[in-house]
């Protein structure tokens, strides 16, 4: 397809993406910045939680923020990026759902001259012009605390682990992995036998801990180590329909922070969880300001990644349940 045809098709979707039945571009928004938002989904509480902050941190500091629901799929992110380069837009945020074939939509995005700010996932591209800046945490440090928590917390005893991955093909997901069993490479009592894609979601969490269930045992799992909250969440449902403890029997860590593992750790259900702060379109405004200011950006922009426990947990839950 060419670059004119696609073109054509792009502002025809843009109607659909915004939900805007008028002729979209600067002109019908003079004097205000205006950003595209190509995001994977609403898959977890944190991603909703991501989406919603960045609208608030659009609207705080007066800049217009489309936001295209990909429903975790690559094709409909593509079309979002192509639909916001017809609108003419100032810039796009793209949090990427694989990590791969991002190149020729980022080059148009790039020959329109409109800075693309990736979010919380990186991608793999030998251009690294084509996008401007990247927010996102370490993803192998997360998995790495993860696995150091673990170590800690076993002091030697034998444990069978089973993980919960994300979306299959995410170099987040790859990273998460390998920062865990780095960790756990230096406990020989420590070893993972059974790794499977929960792909984000709760439901499905829930369904791959029911598996892992019935095809070890329960009294077979020490721990489940799962690379968001709210698959998490699903393996825990499942754990106390088979009638065991979780949080005792088996013990948990996950990464996102998102309120309702926090209270599951107030209710002695879930022992660990990694941080990934969910305002990362508040830190890529402050990075598109600084570059339409100077004409520089840093390249990469690290999220903190801290562990929190049930010590904090109640505290935690209160202070966030507002937030998400």
């Amino acid at each position: 397809m060419s670059w004119v045809v696609r073109l054509a098709t792009s502002a025809a979707l843009a109607l659909i993406l915004t939900g805007c039945g008028r002729s979209a571009g600067p002109a019908q928004h003079a004097g205000q910045l205006t950003v595209g938002f190509a995001q994977v989904g609403s898959e977890s509480g944190w991603r909703s939680a991501e989406t919603r902050m960045a609208q608030d941190a659009a609207k705080q500091r007066g800049v217009i923020l489309k936001v295209a629901d990909g429903q975790q799929r690559q094709e409909n992110e593509i079309k979002a990026i192509r639909s916001f380069i017809a609108q003419r837009v100032d810039a796009i945020f793209l949090a990427p759902v694989v990590s791969t074939g991002w190149d020729e939509v980022l080059g148009e995005a790039r020959e329109a001259k409109i800075p693309v700010i990736l979010l919380d996932r990186p991608i793999e591209t030998k251009d690294a012009g084509l996008y401007l800046s990247a927010v996102a945490a370490d993803n192998t440090l997360e998995g790495r605390v993860a696995g150091e928590w673990l170590v800690g917390r076993l002091g030697g005893k034998a444990c069978p682990v089973v993980e919960l991955q994300g979306t299959v093909g995410s170099t987040l997901v790859a990273n998460r992995k390998k920062g865990f069993q780095e960790a756990i490479a230096k406990a020989a009592n420590i070893r993972i036998v059974r790794t499977q894609s929960g792909e984000f979601t709760r439901a499905k969490g829930k369904e791959v801990m029911e598996g892992f269930i019935k095809a070890i045992g329960g009294a077979n799992i020490c721990a489940v180590y799962a690379h968001n909250d709210d698959m998490m969440l699903g393996a825990i449902q499942a754990m106390k329909e088979a009638g065991l403890k979780p949080g005792k029997d088996i013990l948990t860590v996950s990464i996102d922070g998102v309120p309702d593992i926090f209270q599951a750790m107030a209710a002695g259900e879930a022992n660990a969880t990694v941080e990934l702060a969910p305002d990362m379109g508040a830190r890529a405004l402050d990075v598109l300001a600084a570059y339409r200011k100077t004409g520089q950006a840093p390249k990469f922009v690290q999220t903190p990644s801290r562990l929190f426990l049930p010590d904090t947990a109640a505290a935690e839950y209160a202070r966030r349940k507002g937030l998400y």
